[in-house]
């Protein structure tokens, strides 16, 4: 968990209300989140976001397969081969963080927590010739700072997105504009729009090829 003084202000009235052949391996990514019945509920009461928490289970599947659409929940190339659950948490981290850092306010404090339940960047093979969709999603919560009780109950949030290929991707790549940089800004902004005005918030209409997500 990271701490920072800066102040997301949202009313908790507002509720926290891909890649390229066909898939072989499993998904988990309908499993239920581990989340706690909410033991406190916020009126109408502005809150600030004091700290941001993310976790990718361990549970999530990891595909290193260079296909058009492999399975798998966790589908990510452009860091070198290690713990990719790790490296899909460090890049959620900071897209939150920097979401977070751009709304200011006063309120409640709270601990504002992630749980990622897909990360589908593109393979090399998806990158380099026709895109596809960054298929990102999550849960996220409000819970005490003091306690850990859950304060709020867990809200689904589909952050989809197209993903550059072919010629697009490589001027993007030049442009600085990588894979991770472009997830990164856009979970950003999702998490704004969660944090101030939710009820508007619509994920990306991706046509057919959400089909294959």
């Amino acid at each position: 968990m990271k701490r920072f003084g800066i102040i997301a202000a949202v009313t908790a009235s507002l509720a926290l209300s891909a890649c390229g052949g066909a898939p072989m391996e499993t998904a988990t990514r309908n499993a239920p989140a581990d989340f706690a019945t909410p033991q406190v509920a916020p009126a109408a009461e502005a809150v600030k976001v004091t700290s941001v928490k993310v976790r990718v289970p361990r549970t999530l599947k990891v595909s290193e397969a260079n296909r058009f659409y492999p399975g798998g929940d966790i589908v990510w190339r452009e860091d070198p081969p290690g713990d990719r659950h790790a490296q899909v948490q460090a890049i959620v981290e900071a897209a939150m963080l920097k979401g977070v850092r751009q709304v200011a306010g006063e309120g409640r404090s709270v601990v504002l927590e992630i749980e990622v339940t897909r990360f589908h960047a593109l393979t090399e093979k998806a990158r380099y010739t026709v895109g596809g969709v960054h298929a990102l999603q999550f849960t996220m919560q409000y819970r005490d700072p003091d306690t850990g009780a859950a304060l709020s109950a867990p809200k689904h949030v589909k952050a989809d997105f197209r993903g550059f290929g072919g010629k697009a991707a490589i001027e993007a790549e030049r442009a600085g504009q990588t894979q991770k940089v472009r997830i990164t800004d856009h979970l950003a902004g999702v998490i704004r729009q969660q944090l101030t005005d939710p009820e508007h918030y619509q994920a990306a209409s991706l046509g057919l090829m959400r089909a294959f997500d």
